[in-house]
Order: C-alpha cells, then structure tokens, then sequence
C-alpha cells in the first residue's frame, strides 16, 4: 500500500505496508495537534485530501482517512458516541474533521473513514498527552485539568486493527477506534508517577473534557480486539509499554 506521510502513524504502519496492495492509499499526514491550530494549517489538510481524493477517484484506488473520535468532535453527544450520531463537533479542529470527511465522501473515491482516539507510543509528537505529561512530571510539577479524560489506545493495537480492517476492503463506512474506556488524566498521572517513581506537584485548572466511545462496530468488524484487553485498566498496560519502550522504567 502506499503511506502519504512522514509522521508517527505513518512510521507506525509501515511494517505492514508490504501486506496490503498498491490499490490502497493510506492518507497519514495532516493537522495531529487538537489545539492551537491555525486555518493555513487546516487549508493545507484539506487542499492534501483533495488531491489524494481525487487521484485515488481517477485510479479505482481506495483512500483510508484519519479522523477523529476526541471530544472535538463527539464532547456534545449524549451517552456512549456512535460512528452514525449525529454530531455538532466542538472545536475548529472537530469541526475541520467532519468536514474533511464529507469532503471525502462526496469525492467519488472509495474510503474508509477512522475516527482514532488519543494513540500512545514511541516516536509521537511531545505535544500529545502522554509525552507532554511525562515531560512536566520529569521537571517537577504537573497540570491537570480537573474534567479532562481520554481514551488511550496502544498504536500497536491500532496498526493491527487497521490491518485487519483494511484486509476486508470495507467502502464507505466510518469506524471508531478507540478502547471505549474513557480515564481521567488524575488516574493517568497516577500511573505515570508510579512506574517513573517519581514525587510530583500536580496543578489543577479548571475545565476539560470528558466522553465515551462507543467502540461495536469495532468489536464487531475485528473480534480480535478482544485479545488487545480493551477494559477499565487497559490504558495501564497502554502507559506501561510507553514507559518501557523509551527507557523510563524506574529503577
């Protein structure tokens, strides 16, 4: 299959590149940062769709897109958030999401819409959750949103969902994916201090926020997702190998 991108999903599925035929473009590029993010920086995600769109519509190819199942895009649904709710995203980067997607789907290309959760592993940008958190309890003290909770997904157990997804040549569908835990960053800190042995000062601020995925179509379409442990304690063997995997188990 062939990756357009360079970033951390990108690195992270091209090991299984070879199993999958060149008649599939996977679209890995694109705004990752849910926050701060500027409108060039969004015109040029969508100007990105468009041409691989397009040319994926000229080639009979099929075009995988990242989207997202944050609260940007799901924080005002009620309940568990399902793939066919119908959502009012709210933030520009939701909001620029869903567009993005129905861009896509009237783009005559055949797709498969992912709407990831927060993916953890080595190699991600310091911006995101994880890194960032490990990087404020390494100097001391830590910030932590009193309502903030997320969804964490090894993006090791992703890379295979994705596989298995894209192994069954699903048009026109849009998939969660997501462990359907949500954790409060507290419980999340919690955790990091205690495989990092570290004493940290936690400042809290107020705001946040908080949703549940809803992850059946998930279950339904790779039942080998029961494997992966998805639970109320996953996200602590999530952390655990981000820990290990870049050397910061305590002694």
């Amino acid at each position: 299959m062939e990756i357009v991108g360079r970033g951390f999903l990108a690195r992270s599925l091209r090991p299984i590149s070879h199993l999958h035929p060149d008649a599939v473009v996977v679209l890995a590029a694109g705004v990752s940062w849910a926050s701060g993010v500027s409108e060039a920086d969004f015109a040029r995600e969508r100007d990105l769709l468009d041409s691989v769109a397009a040319r994926c519509a000229a080639e009979g190819r099929h075009l995988l897109f990242f989207s997202t199942a944050s609260s940007g895009m799901y924080g005002r649904v009620r309940g568990p958030a399902r793939e066919d709710d119908d959502v009012t995203p709210c933030s520009p980067y939701g909001m620029h999401k869903l567009a993005l997607e129905e861009r896509l789907r009237s783009s005559g290309a055949a797709h498969l819409i992912l709407r990831l959760s927060h993916l953890v592993g080595p190699g991600q940008p310091a911006h995101q959750l994880v890194p960032s958190l490990v990087d404020q309890m390494g100097r001391g003290s830590v910030t932590v949103q009193r309502s903030a909770s997320r969804d964490l997904v090894d993006v090791d157990d992703v890379v295979r969902v994705i596989d298995r997804l894209l192994a069954q040549g699903l048009t026109g569908t849009t998939v969660n994916v997501a462990s359907g835990e949500s954790v409060p960053v507290d419980r999340i800190v919690d955790h990091l201090q205690d495989r990092l042995g570290l004493s940290v000062v936690r400042e809290y601020a107020d705001g946040g926020s908080c949703h549940q995925v809803n992850v059946d179509r998930l279950r339904a379409l790779v039942p080998e997702v029961e494997d992966m442990g998805f639970s109320p304690d996953y996200y602590r063997r999530v952390l655990d190998r981000f820990v290990s995997s870049v050397g910061l188990i305590s002694g």
